[in-house]
């Protein structure tokens, strides 16, 4: 399948069994891209706290603005959003900017490991099976997609609001 994005191909998004964390970042980035381009939604990002994400990225930002643009819906799981709001400012200022698109949970009682590491999109999934040493298994396989997308729906039961918008203080 060959994805479009102002006028240029994408590339296919990979399937299988995959290791290196520069590839991992990569995949974020093209995922991301083809969510705008295909006008994926919903989009669940899910990580123990997205601190080696390339979620700050201004390229990334950009496709999220041109994702988002198309009035699509976006989740994000995390243990802990302190690192990404550290790391990703762009994200954050992002995410203000389509707060009626985004919602988040924070699941603080998980344990090490418990939050999968994921991007899940009908159609396509990413999941780092071994974030430490950077394995991760891509899949547009349904049972797989359909497999993951539970887990995650299952995860983010066990959450409550979190990362929000704004933060108002007296």
């Amino acid at each position: 399948m060959v994805h479009e994005q102002a006028g240029a191909a994408l590339p296919p998004l990979p399937t299988g069994r995959m290791q290196g964390r520069q590839l991992f970042s990569d995949l974020v980035r093209q995922a991301i891209e083809t969510a705008a381009a295909q006008a994926w939604s919903p989009l669940v990002l899910s990580d123990a706290d997205f601190e080696d994400w390339p979620l700050g990225d201004r390229a990334v930002v950009q496709a999220l603005q041109d994702w988002a643009a198309q009035g699509r819906r976006i989740r994000f799981l995390a243990r802990d959003f302190q690192k990404l709001r550290e790391r990703h400012p762009r994200l954050v200022t992002w995410r203000v900017q389509w707060s009626h698109l985004v919602e988040a949970h924070v699941w603080t009682s998980a344990g090490e490991g418990e939050v999968p590491s994921a991007w899940w999109a009908p159609g396509w999934c990413m999941e780092r099976v071994d974030p430490s040493r950077g394995i991760l298994v891509a899949s547009d396989e349904a049972p797989r997609v359909l497999a993951l997308r539970e887990r995650l729906e299952s995860a983010w039961a066990r959450g409550r609001p979190g990362f929000p918008a704004t933060v108002l203080g007296l």
